[in-house]
């Protein structure tokens, strides 16, 4: 299978507040809007896509009709998460790990939307001599 583009799709009993979310904290914008379905994509870079789905819409299977996005953990990796972090404060945004470096290659926060689902900004940083070697040569953190 040749995938040709990934992104996930949150479910929600509210799309415009979602969207908002997003736009307003992440700098995401429409590129396909209806009221059931939008399709946000980076302003900053087009190959990093999400989309918010009405949870009752009829193109989801009866199986999976009616749930929401909770369980769910995005990683955003930014340039300058310490300034992502000064916005989200700023901004109000619910703080469930505040800023931090980690052993394992990162420094990051992790937040979290109208739904429940978390947010984890993350700037890579080298990792620990303990973690370097669980790393592939290619993925080291610079």
């Amino acid at each position: 299978m040749k995938c040709t583009q990934y992104y996930p799709v949150l479910m929600t009993a509210d799309v415009a507040a979602t969207v908002r979310f997003y736009r307003e904290n992440f700098r995401f914008k429409a590129v396909f809007e209806a009221d059931w379905y939008v399709h946000l994509q980076s302003e900053e870079d087009d190959k990093v896509n999400l989309a918010v789905l009405d949870q009752s819409h009829e193109t989801i299977p009866e199986a999976g009709r009616g749930k929401g996005a909770g369980g769910l953990l995005l990683n955003f990796e930014v340039e300058d998460v310490d300034a992502v972090y000064g916005a989200a404060k700023t901004s109000g945004l619910p703080i469930l790990q505040e800023l931090r470096d980690e052993a394992f290659g990162q420094r990051h926060f992790i937040t979290r939307d109208p739904n429940g689902v978390m947010i984890d900004v993350i700037k890579p940083i080298p990792p620990s001599e303990e973690f370097l070697k669980q790393f592939a040569p290619e993925a080291l953190p610079a």
